[in-house]
């Protein structure tokens, strides 16, 4: 139970509120009718929107900014000696993290909670995307903008609230959702359970047994043996799934199947993205808005027209015959899904530029990259993105590049510890008809852009 009453308007201030996740969390409050102000270190694009909205965003930490709030909410990356939380803590206006504002929110509506390791940001936007289609007016907090909606967070009128729920900082435990779907389940952020897989299965079981409606993913072997134990309903490619997928067609950009309830055929499923995951995805999403009281018809068509989330297998732009694709995948079987779709076309090559995530995961599972890249012609591998953390006696990412030539010597590939290095290297190398996956979670996003653009002039000039 939070300890934040939102059934009545109240002033609340948001620490944190330039990054996507509280940038969502303000604007929901706003629309709910609560007084919103925030502040965070850096302008940026979610200031801008959330100003834009309404509310009042400063830059830089001051006391000052509380104003006269009843409630501050903070991101798990604030800490108790930041000047406006311990400003707060001196008045005792009490002080709440995203886990206990967030079911907060939640609780006045009925709650579709869309968990795993990777996907959920996806099928979050395919199912939010769904409901809005089918008229049931949802409100949701996604952790991306739903491209077609033009944002990841929304109030609205209707009983359905949907959001992602991540298992990071513990906050899939705090909701109650009535419908709880598990797309995968995968060694990440250990740090934060004890460094042990098994206290991550058990904590993503917990989620599931909190729910009433269960959905899981056959086809992921960590998901299917939860759903197997807690008893859920199971959806992919799987001989057993309730909702199977058939005649599954993976061709770039696009890909489709036919989707079967038991022995039912419920239909055609055409998405414009590319990729297995995303059809996982997309049957995860329909599952769900089926449960809610969607159509299938109505469903399919929304999916139809889906264009993605920013940064899942996103079209960055072609430049000298060169065409770049940016996506945030960052785990071992994410990767591989990418360069999966990314086989489905037509390139001349497939170049992979890979930039390892945090510290603390490619010690632990830096060496699970090895089989990742097999679908890549060529992996150019960049320094590890810290996130924030400390640098680690000997983790680097050579960990993952000895893993990957421990495993296929004969691989094809560059190092280039230094990310500077990284829009050389592609400019001199890139030829016609290749295609370049840039993969991560870091800045290694913003290269794409710098390439494009030197390629451009080169062609121009």
């Amino acid at each position: 139970m939070s300890i934040v009453d939102l059934s009545t308007p109240t002033s609340i201030h948001v620490i944190g509120a330039g990054g996507a996740g509280m940038g969502a969390i303000a604007s929901v409050l706003r629309s709910m009718g609560h007084q919103v102000t925030g502040s965070d270190l850096r302008d940026g694009p979610v200031v801008a929107r959330l100003r834009a909205e309404g509310v009042p965003v400063a830059i830089g930490h001051d006391p000052a900014n509380l104003g006269d709030a009843a409630v501050v909410a903070i991101s798990s990356a604030i800490r108790d000696s930041n000047p406006e939380v311990r400003a707060a803590l001196e008045r005792g206006v009490p002080v709440v993290r995203r886990g206990e504002i967030l079911p907060a929110i939640a609780s006045s509506r009925r709650t579709i909670a869309v968990a795993g390791t990777h996907g959920k940001t996806t099928t979050s936007s395919m199912l939010a995307l769904a409901l809005v289609e089918a008229g049931l007016s949802p409100s949701f907090i996604i952790g991306g903008d739903v491209n077609e909606i033009g944002t990841g967070a929304m109030w609205d009128s209707g009983e359905w609230f949907v959001v992602e729920a991540d298992e990071n900082d513990h906050t899939f435990l705090s909701l109650d959702p009535e419908v709880a779907v598990v797309t995968s389940v995968e060694s990440d952020h250990l740090e934060n359970y004890q460094n042990s897989p098994a206290a991550l299965a058990e904590a993503f079981e917990q989620f599931l047994a909190s729910s009433r409606h269960r959905i899981v993913c056959a086809d992921d072997a960590g998901a299917a043996r939860l759903g197997a134990t807690v008893g859920a309903t199971t959806y992919g490619t799987h001989p057993g799934a309730d909702f199977r997928m058939k005649d599954v067609s993976l061709k770039m950009p696009s890909c489709e199947f036919e989707l079967w309830s038991e022995e039912t055929r419920l239909g055609l499923v055409t998405l414009p993205t590319p990729g297995l995951h995303n059809a996982l995805n997309a049957t995860a999403a329909i599952v769900a808005a089926l449960t809610a009281g969607s159509s299938f018809a109505d469903a399919a068509r929304a999916l139809a027209r889906f264009g993605g989330v920013a940064r899942r297998f996103e079209f960055r732009g072609d430049a000298a015959g060169v065409t770049f694709v940016d996506d945030y995948a960052h785990l071992p079987s994410e990767v591989a899904a990418a360069l999966a779709a990314a086989r489905t076309g037509d390139w001349r090559r497939v170049v992979c530029v890979f930039q390892p995530h945090r510290y603390s995961r490619v010690a632990s599972i830096g060496s699970d990259f090895a089989h990742s890249f097999v679908a890549a012609d060529h992996l150019v591998l960049t320094g590890i993105y810290s996130s924030g953390e400390a640098p680690r006696p000997g983790v680097t990412s050579k960990i993952v590049l000895d893993a990957v030539l421990d495993a296929h010597p004969w691989s094809s590939v560059t190092w280039l510890p230094r990310l500077d290095e990284v829009a050389d290297w592609l400019e001199a190398r890139l030829r016609p008809g290749d295609l370049c996956l840039t993969l991560g979670a870091g800045d290694l996003t913003s290269t794409p852009d710098v390439v494009i653009e030197r390629l451009e002039a080169r062609v121009g000039g």
